[in-house]
């Protein structure tokens, strides 16, 4: 089979697709055949070697997949062949085929496509975690979104949207703005001017964000949080910026605010009835067709390092995906 290979830690144009073994099924697991992959940012990180943990050499990229039930082994129930399944696993997403626990694999909700299964499920589910389990957001109240367009952006205004909460999209252009307010943002604003904190000031009648979505870092995590709301929650969600601030604890206490950590990874081995429930309403919503993931550009499996690319460009709307299958 057909799958991206890094053999070396290296900037993605240096990467290249190979032909390798396909995988073996063991005890517990059921091989994949994909059909799409997404790109997302830590992929990027992950392929340079520059994440803050490093998978062993050699190593495909994609950590989020959609695709069809070649096989399960035998002591795996309900995942036939020919069952279509959505995956987020460590690695492995850009091949033809994988081998996943079953575990890390769920049924795809009827309707979806294989381009939307792959490029909802980290994004919309850190979302939704982060927003009423970690956050408690309650209808009503004020949701900032920084980055408001990427695809962990766009996910939380559309998730924020679902809770009740009036949307304020942070975005570097008004292509961005329009974007988030086209997918539920109520208003936008440019968080790279230098007024844009009395701009949020003055949409929120003087009171503040009460819950910060933050996926970028840097410099602009600390001006939101000196326009967080009393009892505000900040929501330390990645560093999008490569920068990790160091904020003053005196400005919590100041603003009697609270800042809060999302680590996906561990959802699932700390809080695992957390995550369900998660699941269950997000698929639950997908049915339903109340939740319409946004897909950002879809690639051919040949065009994976344009993908990369326009991920890491701050021209990038929604998530990267390649088509395989």
């Amino acid at each position: 089979m057909k799958a991206v290979l890094v053999e070396k830690f290296d900037c993605i144009e240096n990467i290249v697709i190979k032909d390798v073994a396909k995988p073996d099924l063991s005890t517990g697991m059921v091989r994949v055949r994909i059909q799409a992959a997404a790109v997302g940012f830590v992929d990027g990180l992950k392929v340079q070697g520059l994440y803050q943990t490093k998978d062993p050499l050699p190593f495909t990229p994609g950590s989020e997949f959609a695709g069809i039930v070649d096989e399960a082994a035998a002591d795996v129930g309900g995942l036939a062949p020919g069952t279509p399944v959505i995956g987020m696993v460590r690695n492995g997403g850009l091949a033809e085929y994988i081998c996943a626990q079953a575990q890390d694999l769920f049924v795809t909700p009827k309707g979806i496509a294989p381009e939307v299964g792959a490029s909802f499920f980290a994004n919309y589910l850190t979302a939704l975690y982060a927003l009423s389990a970690r956050a408690k957001l309650q209808g009503g109240e004020t949701l900032l979104v920084l980055g408001a367009a990427g695809g962990v952006g766009i996910a939380a205004v559309q998730v924020g949207k679902l809770l009740g909460a009036r949307v304020i999209a942070a975005a570097s252009t008004e292509e961005k703005r329009q974007f988030a307010i086209k997918y539920g943002a109520d208003a936008g604003v440019d968080y790279t001017h230098e007024g844009w904190r009395d701009e949020l000031k003055g949409l929120t009648g003087g009171h503040g964000a009460d819950v910060i979505y933050d996926p970028v870092g840097g410099d602009l995590s600390l001006q939101a949080f000196r326009s967080i709301a009393w009892n505000g929650r900040h929501l330390v969600i990645g560093f999008a910026s490569g920068i990790i601030p160091a904020l003053r604890f005196n400005l919590p206490l100041l603003k009697g605010g609270a800042l809060l950590g999302v680590d996906l990874a561990q959802i699932g081995r700390r809080e695992p009835d957390v995550r369900d429930q998660v699941i269950a309403q997000l698929f639950g919503w997908l049915s339903k067709k109340t939740l319409v993931p946004v897909v950002g550009k879809v690639f051919a499996f040949e065009e994976f390092h344009d993908a990369f690319k326009a991920m890491t460009t701050r021209s990038a709307l929604g998530k990267m995906v390649v088509r395989i299958g």
